[in-house]
């Protein structure tokens, strides 16, 4: 990454180093143990690989798709990880930051210790999310010498262990039912950008956009993230309860610093992930019945657990962070797929992995029947 005075803009390692530091220690468990849990999450996404191709119909017979890796990680290994991925995904922002901000001896130490405090945030938020994913396929993750990669430039299963291994003890559900569930959601995602070429450059392409967007100026950023936490400085309002016009204290962080383009690309970001997430619990759930026995009270459980949160502290971060925005997008998205494969069967659904022209917009995540009727009676007439 470009640098001035050796100085980055994040200090990458030191955000490592923090959330590696700060992240809450995993389940208590024995060595074999663990090992038993690893040798079954890999065991469940080899298995998880024919039962998601055989109930979406997404990859056809006789294609085999470029394989990508299943990395079975603690959370140490999560956070090394998704570092490596924000470093590749920013790099450009991060580098118009950088000559923005200009030469000079002053600039350089500001540069040094605006990228350590930079890195201790990325740090802390990392820490305070390591403990929470179960799995993750990571669809910009440059391969690195603990972390490999897939050879066409990034993907990857990431299974985190402990945290599964957490969530079916607090739920009290059988636990091989459980690591089998989750891993048919993540292998879902492998299976939709590993069947449809063109989708990882689609959503990098927005991702960009959104960035490219971003006020290069730092002082510019700075300023509104102040504006942001401001806005959440009295803490989060009674459910219901609104405030005066205007008022951002109701909305997310990453929803305060848009532009007014930026959020026409949020927009088709967020239509997209509702898809892709939506789309990965009702394939976990449909194929569930056949290969999960416990999957009802598995699903049920789970769903009271995303409802409610951990703690009030959880709640008002997940607010901050636009985590709930997440959880929507696994209700909504997983509306909308229901609802289409129920009017147009699987194969009619699937024209969704067309082109980027015939994924959903946000407006139509909410009425799957426009979207049957642009894409299906617009082809079809």
């Amino acid at each position: 990454m470009t640098s001035i005075g050796g100085a980055e803009m994040v200090d990458w390692k030191l955000a490592v180093a923090t959330a590696t530091r700060f992240v809450r220690p995993g389940p208590e468990i024995s060595r074999e143990e663990a090992r038993a849990v690893v040798a079954e999450l890999r065991r469940h996404a080899k298995a998880s690989e024919e039962h998601v191709r055989s109930f979406t119909r997404m990859i056809p017979d006789g294609h085999e798709p470029e394989d990508t890796p299943v990395l079975v990680v603690d959370r140490a290994g999560w956070i090394r990880a998704n570092v490596a991925g924000f470093r590749e995904l920013l790099s450009p922002l991060l580098g118009k930051m950088q000559d923005r901000r200009g030469g000079g001896p002053g600039n350089a130490v500001l540069g040094a210790v605006g990228g350590k405090v930079t890195g201790v945030e990325l740090g802390m938020l990392l820490s305070f999310l390591a403990s929470r994913v179960l799995g993750q396929y990571e669809t910009f993750a440059p391969a690195t010498r603990e972390l490999p990669a897939s050879s066409n430039g990034g993907g990857r299963l990431l299974l985190v262990a402990p945290n599964i291994v957490h969530v079916e003890r607090e739920l009290e559900v059988d636990p091989h039912d459980f690591r089998l569930w989750v891993a048919l959601h993540e292998e879902t995602h492998r299976t939709q950008f590993t069947g449809v070429p063109w989708l990882r450059d689609h959503l990098q392409g927005e991702i960009q956009s959104f960035l490219d967007e971003t006020d290069v100026d730092p002082m510019t950023v700075l300023e509104r993230l102040r504006e942001a936490a401001q806005a959440f400085s009295g803490g989060s309002r009674p459910e219901g309860e609104r405030g005066e016009e205007g008022d951002d204290g109701g909305r997310s962080l990453v929803e305060i610093v848009q532009t007014p383009a930026q959020r026409e690309v949020l927009g088709r970001l967020t239509a997209v992930m509702s898809l892709l997430e939506g789309h990965a619990d009702f394939v976990m759930d449909g194929v569930g019945p056949d290969v999960v026995a416990s999957v009802a009270e598995i699903r049920e459980k789970f769903q009271q657990r995303r409802a409610r949160g951990a703690s009030r502290l959880d709640l008002a971060l997940r607010k901050l962070l636009g985590l709930d925005a997440k959880l929507r997008q696994y209700r909504d998205g997983e509306k909308f797929v229901r609802a289409v494969v129920d009017e147009v069967g699987m194969d009619g659904f699937n024209r969704v992995w067309t082109s980027p022209n015939t994924l959903p917009t946000k407006a139509e995540i909410a009425a799957p029947a426009d979207w049957v009727a642009r894409v299906h009676r617009k082809a079809d007439s």
